[in-house]
């Protein structure tokens, strides 16, 4: 017995009215879903998601993931800078560079 029987037993347990108007409402119910949603209908039926609720949650991880490498390369480079003003301290006290020289790295360094 194959899905066919099945269904023309079920269908022809019904008087054919009920059975039309069945088979007429299932109708225009795939004819809304398919125009809505094309062949994905076929798929997922009406349990879709917006294409436009899916392209606002984007743009909202998007925002999200720029604020937070905004931070990270704001904390990483006053890091490097505080790392550089004390390696600049460090190479004077060795007598590899003079207070002129060390100035004018720690106005370049303000500068950034």
């Amino acid at each position: 017995m194959s899905g066919w029987d099945v269904l023309s037993n079920f269908i022809n347990g019904f008087p054919s009215i009920i059975a039309t108007l069945m088979l007429v409402v299932a109708g225009i119910i795939f004819i809304i879903g398919f125009s809505r949603y094309g062949y994905n209908f076929l798929k997922y039926g009406f349990k879709q998601t917006e294409i436009t609720d899916l392209g606002a949650k984007i743009d909202q991880l998007r925002t999200e993931f720029r604020t937070e490498l905004e931070t990270i390369k704001v904390n990483h480079f006053g890091h490097l800078k505080n790392f550089l003003t004390e390696l600049t301290s460090i190479l004077v006290d060795k007598g590899i560079i003079n207070n002129e020289n060390k100035a004018r790295l720690d106005n370049h360094l303000r500068g950034m």
